[in-house]
């Protein structure tokens, strides 16, 4: 079914007390999870929600949460680190310090997918404008690891216009079949659903 029809027979479902998220399920076929290496960070066209994000910084910023390096050895333990990891969604780093911020950090923040990386997270100032614009830059992208043959992204909520979830799901859907081995022949199938309804299937041509 299409894009438009689909997301009309989602909305015809019982209201929630609470803002559902829509989820772009991608099922995979044809790739090897451990051999492929699948990732990519997908610029969206509208914002979805406020990610909470932290900064390794040399100096204390007004934006946001920021972790300078005399904090660093606090984060050796494991607690403390999963609990930091646990709150924020994503985190950024200036880069003089990512030497120091792969050998405290790199080990958790890694296999999650939320090391800050030269196309996402890294800033080479620190001043209040380029984080600003970083931050921006962060709401309005998606950042896709594949673990499994299928992948759940978020791509709206409840309350956004049929029109601005169909744009995210296009934008996510064409950045990630870029980045797959053999493109479109290594998608099974497309479905989308709210947090606490069915799966509808879609066709993304």
């Amino acid at each position: 079914m299409e894009l438009k029809q689909a997301l009309q027979e989602l909305r015809k479902t019982d209201k929630r007390n609470f803002n559902q998220s829509i989820d772009l399920i991608i099922n995979l076929k044809g790739i090897d999870i451990k051999r492929d290496n699948i990732s990519a960070i997908i610029p969206i066209p509208h914002k979805v929600k406020d990610k909470k994000i932290c900064g390794f910084l040399t100096k204390k910023s007004n934006i946001v949460k920021t972790i300078t390096l005399p904090d660093f050895s606090k984060y050796k333990e494991k607690k403390p680190l999963k609990n930091l990891v646990k709150e924020y969604d994503f985190f950024i780093a200036t880069a003089q310090l990512m030497p120091s911020v792969a050998t405290t950090f790199g080990k958790i923040l890694g296999p999650l997918g939320k090391m800050p990386s030269p196309q996402l997270g890294i800033v080479m100032k620190e001043d209040d404008a380029t984080i600003e614009q970083l931050i921006d830059k962060i709401a309005k992208s998606v950042k896709i690891k594949v673990k499994e043959p299928s992948v759940k992204i978020i791509v709206g909520k409840e309350n956004m216009k049929d029109e601005q979830i169909i744009e995210n799901i296009l934008a996510i859907h064409n950045g990630f079949v870029n980045v797959l081995p053999t493109k479109k022949e290594n998608i099974k199938s497309i479905m989308i659903k709210l947090t606490m309804g069915k799966p509808v299937n879609v066709e993304i041509k």
